[in-house]
């Protein structure tokens, strides 16, 4: 007989640890200084006063004044409210406690601390078995490295994932991503965020666009695969002359301006690592002053203050320049701050200039390497190596007057306004002179190998369209 019963007795205990876990719809105590005992409309309670305790399994709660619901197994908490659940802490002014769901909420403001983390907003719910948090309005969560605010977040504690919702921001050391919904994994440091998702990288004063991220924080590395779009906004001082209050008076006064980097394209990959560069792929559109591009692949190099495109799927970059047209295997863009220094194009090369005021007159360059050189922000010279090839179109006092047809291995080719100035031929050159009489209207049969003109030439307009339905962030202020 004693074996059923202590047999019995361990079935009972073991079912009551599935059934009621971790103290689950056990009746919850309540301890103070003074109780008042009730019954209102058929109910009863206790109301508890002074250093008041509610303890649940591993739950416990302290407060000013409890008002016990002993039918429901509930309680309200008023006044210093601090709940404790091993490592998890819990403070609020006034709350509720339902015993039979093991949950803590409160709508004053509360704060969670579990030494790894910091978690606030206005109210607020904890579930104690789930070790989960549901915070809502003016939501904060804090940890060593990121600080992450929205107006709703989820916060899974054992899995130290957060899931927030509406207005989020999550502020890092080196970035600042906006988003309509994140999911952040804390001890990971990945970041996984939704629609009209904006990341700010403090650094280099970038912003990239887009609506689906993936931050890596640990391998330095972020994608924006939906949508994306990049400014990085450079600054420039101009020094003027200023007559304002007489003639004779001479100033110098600094102008403001911006000069930003544009791109656009389906897939952006950022790589903060030693090298810090970053690739976009897959219909590339890039602005930045004067120049534009279209291509596949661009890898901006920022420690080497230099851009690249390359040939991609069959397709050569295409780059424009004032009037200028280049195409090649590959470009290689060297920036002086944020104006271009100089370029390369390798393999395949080709330089085509429009003249403005005869716009069926191109003039043309090809050769299998070209290295173009700015001055003062326009082409100041341009090199051809390896079976060099050019027309160009000659003027007399503005007035067409035929065009020159050259080969060589190699020439050089110095621009003044914009214009061919000289041409210098090395290494058994040839030339033709065409008259004015041949060229009129027959302007299309004079053609390189490898001549084509591009007309769908990005516009900082038709990029900026981009940002019209998206939320607006200011730039200095985030």
């Amino acid at each position: 007989m004693k074996t059923i019963i202590l047999s019995n007795l361990f079935l009972f205990v073991f079912l009551s640890r599935i059934i009621f876990p971790q103290g689950q719809n056990i009746p919850i105590t309540v301890i103070g200084d003074s109780l008042v005992g009730k019954n209102i409309n058929g109910e009863s309670i206790r109301e508890v006063f002074g250093n008041v305790t509610l303890t649940q399994g591993n739950v416990v709660i302290t407060c000013d004044k409890a008002t016990q619901y002993l039918a429901r197994n509930d309680a309200e908490l008023i006044g210093n409210v601090i709940a404790r659940q091993e490592d998890l802490t819990i403070y609020t002014q006034q709350g509720f406690y339902y015993g039979n769901l093991r949950k803590c909420e409160s709508h004053v403001g509360l704060k969670l601390n579990d030494n790894e983390v910091e978690l606030t907003a206005q109210s607020g719910e904890y579930f104690f078995d789930l070790h989960k948090a549901v915070f809502e309005n003016n939501v904060r969560l804090f940890d060593s490295v990121s600080v992450l605010t929205s107006r709703k977040l989820t916060y899974f504690r054992l899995e130290e994932k957060a899931i927030a919702e509406k207005d989020v921001k999550i502020t890092d050391t080196e970035n600042i991503i906006f988003a309509d919904s994140l999911e952040h994994y804390r001890s990971q440091k990945i970041t996984y965020a939704f629609n009209n998702v904006a990341i700010k990288n403090k650094k280099n004063n970038s912003m990239i666009f887009g609506d689906h991220l993936e931050d890596y924080t640990q391998k330095y590395y972020t994608k924006i695969d939906v949508n994306p779009f990049l400014i990085q906004v450079d600054t420039v001082f101009i020094n003027i002359i200023d007559t304002t209050f007489a003639p004779e008076h001479i100033d110098t006064v600094t102008i403001f301006t911006l000069d930003s980097l544009l791109i656009q394209s389906k897939v952006m990959e950022s790589f903060r690592d030693t090298l810090n560069y970053f690739i976009a792929t897959d219909s590339v559109e890039i602005m930045k002053g004067s120049f534009a591009s279209k291509n596949n692949s661009t890898i901006l190099l920022r420690n080497e203050n230099k851009i690249i495109t390359k040939l991609s799927n069959a397709a050569q970059p295409v780059l424009w320049y004032d009037n200028s047209q280049l195409t090649g295997d590959s470009i290689t863009i060297y920036l002086d701050g944020s104006r271009i220094k100089n370029l390369d194009i390798d393999k395949n090369s080709f330089l085509l200039s429009q003249n403005k005021n005869y716009s069926l007159r191109f003039d043309q360059a090809a050769s299998d390497k070209i290295k173009i050189y700015f001055k003062e922000n326009k082409i100041g010279r341009s090199e051809f190596y390896s079976d060099s090839k050019s027309i160009y179109y000659l003027y007399d006092e503005n007035e067409p007057n035929g065009l020159a047809k050259s080969s060589s291995e190699s020439a050089t080719i110095i621009f003044s306004n914009s214009k061919v100035d000289e041409v210098r031929l090395y290494g058994s050159p040839v030339s033709e002179y065409y008259p004015e009489n041949q060229v009129e209207n027959n302007e299309r049969t004079f053609t390189l190998p490898g001549y084509k003109f591009i007309q769908n030439r990005p516009t900082k307009n038709s990029l900026l369209k981009y940002f019209d339905n998206r939320k607006k962030f200011d730039w200095n202020n985030e």
